[in-house]
């Protein structure tokens, strides 16, 4: 071997100076940096477990703000509905209650228009009943023949139109 220019000795003695520097190596240097790695490969899976769990969190919140959402729309909806019901139901009774007023407004009236009506009845009447007195009272006074009968009632009316005129 020493032909080939290996000396045995030293090969034997960097065999062991290798075992030794691999097994202190391997011992402090390995083991460590393998810890490091798993830890570290630990630390990434719990890490995307993390982001999968936040991924599915946010997407279950997003769900149920779209759902809430939707409920809030549909509560919206059902109130605006029911304003717009009680505003038509407010304004059919305004409307209702402002028809009753106008009949009842218009019955006043009529009432009035006949009280008027029977009470100018009355005074026409009573001025009928004087103005039929009066003629009476002349016609007893003398007697008429045809031409002063007409000359009579134009008189009488005459005065009674001055009488109404005056009142």
């Amino acid at each position: 071997m020493t032909q080939l220019g290996i000396n045995l000795p030293t090969l034997v003695a960097y065999l062991l100076n290798f075992v030794v520097l691999l097994g202190v190596l391997y011992a402090f240097a390995y083991k460590p940096l393998l810890k490091a790695m798993d830890q570290r490969s630990e630390r990434i899976r719990e890490s995307l477990e993390a982001a999968d769990k936040a991924r599915d969190e946010a997407a279950n919140a997003q769900t149920a703000v779209e759902e809430q959402l939707a409920e809030a729309r549909r509560e919206g909806q059902r109130l605006l509905d029911q304003a717009r019901e009680a505003a038509n139901r407010f304004r059919e009774e305004e409307m209702d209650k402002a028809r009753g007023e106008a009949e009842s407004f218009v019955e006043r009236a009529r009432g009035e228009i006949q009280q008027e009506r029977e009470a100018a009845l009355a005074e026409v009447r009573v001025a009928f009943g004087d103005l039929a007195i009066t003629a009476a009272e002349r016609v007893i006074r003398r007697t008429v023949d045809r031409q002063a009968h007409d000359e009579l009632i134009s008189q009488v009316l005459e005065e009674s139109g001055q009488s109404t005129n005056k009142g």
